[in-house]
């Protein structure tokens, strides 16, 4: 994991939710801890790390994931016990 991947990171544990988070960066953080990311039904992309799958919506139009998203996924990667690794 690079440092970009480690910013990512942070940025999704902060406190208040940010909403101005990439999702390119957040499927490039997920490759990176060595997730299986498949596509599926129009804009969703189907998650597993670790055991743990999740199935998660990209943003559109827009590039920026929503706060939900975002808090959404911080509840993935803890499951997925990533966190405490990393962080």
């Amino acid at each position: 994991m690079n440092k970009r991947h480690r910013q990512t990171l942070k940025v999704i544990f902060e406190n208040p939710v940010r909403s101005n988070v990439l999702w390119d960066d957040v499927e490039k953080l997920l490759i990176a801890l060595g997730a299986e990311l498949s596509e599926g039904r129009g804009l969703r992309i189907r998650i597993a790390l670790n055991g743990i799958r999740a199935v998660f919506h990209r943003p559109h139009p827009r590039k920026e994931t929503d706060k939900g998203v975002i808090v959404s996924m911080r509840r993935f990667l803890t499951e997925a016990e990533v966190v405490e690794d990393v962080v």
